[in-house]
């Protein structure tokens, strides 16, 4: 890992994630009786468990506002949850007040235009791999991973990796 973004990484307290395009894979699924569905990746909320455990601040900022994001969140215990949410960086600036944070402690992952604002002022910003073109030219990295197929796994484990080593991360999950 580069210098610089070993030094961001450093400084993040909060992970802040979108959710369409990010947590799943940007797919609107819909049963026969017009029920949503969304599929979310175990491993994404695994990564933000152990960020949780390991003392990060994790928040969802969306657009949308759904149950289904709602009872994710909630299985997940993420430590913020804010829906329908159409200005992201009136959402972060209280999320930044919240936890007397500044925008170099935040990391946030955004995969679509609306999410440009946010990504261009945090200290760490990262888009999945099939996130839009614009988006990834904003960012400091851009995961192997797609939307809802680990990307958000992979950040977490970037951010682990500088305080969890090996074997500790077992550890780590073992901790109550």
């Amino acid at each position: 890992m580069k210098k610089t973004l070993t030094a961001k990484l450093k400084k993040i307290k909060l992970l802040a994630t979108d959710v369409d395009g990010v947590l799943t894979d940007s797919g609107a699924y819909y049963s026969e009786d017009g029920v949503e569905l969304k599929k979310f990746s175990i491993r994404d909320g695994m990564g933000m468990v152990l960020l949780r455990k390991a003392g990060y601040k994790v928040a969802i900022v969306t657009t949308e506002n759904t149950k289904i994001v709602e009872k994710r969140s909630q299985r997940l215990q993420v430590d913020d949850l804010h829906q329908g949410v159409f200005n992201k960086m009136e959402a972060i600036e209280i999320l930044l007040k919240k936890y007397s944070l500044k925008w170099d402690e935040v990391a946030f992952i955004g995969d679509d235009i609306n999410d440009i604002p946010v990504l261009k002022k945090v200290g760490f910003a990262a888009a999945p791999a099939d996130a839009t073109p614009a988006n990834k030219k904003c960012v400091h990295y851009v995961t192997q991973n797609n939307g809802g197929h680990g990307c958000v796994r992979e950040v977490c484990d970037l951010l682990l990796s500088l305080r969890w080593k090996g074997d500790s991360i077992t550890e780590l999950w073992l901790k109550k």
